[in-house]
């Protein structure tokens, strides 16, 4: 069990959002948990119940009263420990949602003894309590953040340990290697080896290319928990805010027959077939004298940069196919990783037939007529495709916390010094400081190696209740 550098008295926290609702949770856990709450939960005729003597994960029907005073009636779950979330005595009232009522149970749960919980302070206390290592509890709260189908896949399989079950197992193989150098620099006088080179080698080599693959799934990671960026860009008037609101489905931008209408960056989210997307409209790019409408357009450039996929919008009656090349070519220097996906607009205006004709140079075209809804979920469903082809599978280990990748950075780093250290024969002091360095690193990811600031600053992340 690990030592814990926060009070071990008993906390209570409101574990549902704050408003009005059929019912609220409040959580309480520490050693007076059972205590307090005898003093205030009896069956509906004030019978006091010995709380202690009921056995763990049962629900139990009753009223929180203060004295004579009847609070509300309530559902209350019992946790034993070490059976609970944080490993403590635990106890979760399920009350109604007035937030009168809520409040007045939690205070009069303190009046008892207890005291507020700090944010993430529930998960702080099952963490030090051997419960979930410190990656598991991360994922705790990218788990409540999720809003889509595959943020929510990547948070649960993190959640249940499968990061940091590969984190252990490689730093458990370097520790085995570790703990040999080690033995060697206590016999240094006898010039052993106890630590077969070739093998250390071939291990580091191979450690270095799994981390290395972590770090590389962090580009999809952050993607799927904070949604892909696809910048809409295309000239004044190619219907990019209509093309916005339609895939919205909601007015988010004005749509106006006027050029340049468009002069900052609008952006909103929307979930597409369990997919996290975000959609940036940008400001028309052209030639332009407004200063206003200028700083617009570099906008968007820098967001064609930024973005993961562009959807350059066009007026199918409007441009050529030989003009389409040369923007193509002039936007090319500004996609660096994004897919650069071209979609002709107001097709209702002209025969199809002709269009695809006179674009059939380019032969992943998509064409649509935002004004008429033509082909949006033609379109929609690209873009997922398009991210199905560039992400690994959801199932597999993908990194999603920047803390993660940049422990992970620092890991490969050591591990660089390592076989740099091997292919100059360095001795095996050396060679020790650098895995030791590389074995911190891991530690970091996963907790054994830990500090009260860093913990203190993972966990003020969390709702109060969590």
């Amino acid at each position: 069990m690990k030592t814990s550098f926060i009070d071990k008295d008993t906390i209570v926290a409101l574990a549902t959002p704050q408003g009005v609702g059929a019912i609220g949770i409040i959580r309480v856990s520490g050693i007076d948990t059972f205590a307090i709450c005898n003093k205030i939960f009896a069956t509906k005729s004030l019978k006091k119940i010995d709380l202690t003597k009921k056995a763990s994960h049962t629900v139990h029907f009753g009223v929180i009263h203060d004295g004579d005073i009847v609070i509300d009636e309530v559902l209350l779950t019992i946790f034993k420990t070490p059976n609970s979330y944080t490993s403590e005595d635990t106890i979760e009232i399920s009350c109604h949602g007035s937030g009168f009522i809520q409040q007045h149970i939690i205070q009069l749960i303190v009046k008892h003894g207890a005291r507020m919980a700090q944010q993430g302070e529930f998960t702080m206390r099952a963490f030090l309590n051997g419960k979930l290592d410190l990656s598991q509890a991360e994922a705790v709260a990218d788990l409540i953040s999720s809003n889509s189908s595959s943020s929510h896949q990547v948070a649960m399989q993190q959640m249940r340990g499968g990061f940091s079950s590969k984190i252990k197992l490689l730093r458990q193989n370097l520790i085995d290697f570790a703990s040999l150098i080690e033995l060697e620099l206590d016999f240094s006088e006898e010039d052993v080896e106890f630590a077969d080179r070739t093998d250390l080698k071939n291990l580091v080599t191979s450690i270095k290319k799994i981390i290395q693959r972590l770090i590389d799934s962090f580009e999809v990671g952050n993607v799927i928990k904070n949604g892909i960026p696809v910048a809409i860009v295309g000239k004044p008037n190619a219907g990019k805010s209509t093309l916005l609101n339609v895939l919205l489905e909601e007015d988010r931008a004005i749509v106006s027959e006027i050029p340049g209408t468009t002069r900052d960056v609008i952006e909103d989210e929307m979930t597409i077939d369990g997919v996290l997307f975000r959609f940036i409209d940008t400001a028309g790019i052209r030639e332009t004298t407004d200063i206003i409408e200028s700083i617009g357009v570099e906008k968007t450039f820098q967001q064609i940069k930024l973005s993961s996929i562009a959807i350059y919008l066009f007026d199918a009656h409007d441009v050529t196919s030989a003009e389409l090349r040369l923007i193509v070519d002039g936007l090319t220097p500004h996609v660096h990783n994004s897919h650069l996906l071209l979609v002709a607009n107001k097709i209702d205006k002209e025969d199809l037939e002709y269009i695809k004709k006179e674009f059939a140079a380019f032969p992943d075209m998509l064409f649509i007529s935002a004004k008429e809804r033509t082909n949006i979920d033609e379109l929609k469903q690209h873009l997922v495709a398009l991210f199905d082809s560039k992400t690994v599978n959801v199932t597999e280990t993908i990194v999603t916390n920047a803390r993660h990748v940049e422990a992970l950075r620092h890991t490969n780093t050591a591990l660089f010094r390592v076989l740099e250290g091997l292919n100059s024969n360095v001795t095996g002091d050396f060679l020790a400081m650098d895995i030791r360095q590389a074995l911190h690193y891991l530690g970091t990811i996963t907790g054994e190696i830990s500090s009260d600031d860093l913990l203190a600053n993972i966990f003020s992340r969390f709702c109060i209740g969590k």
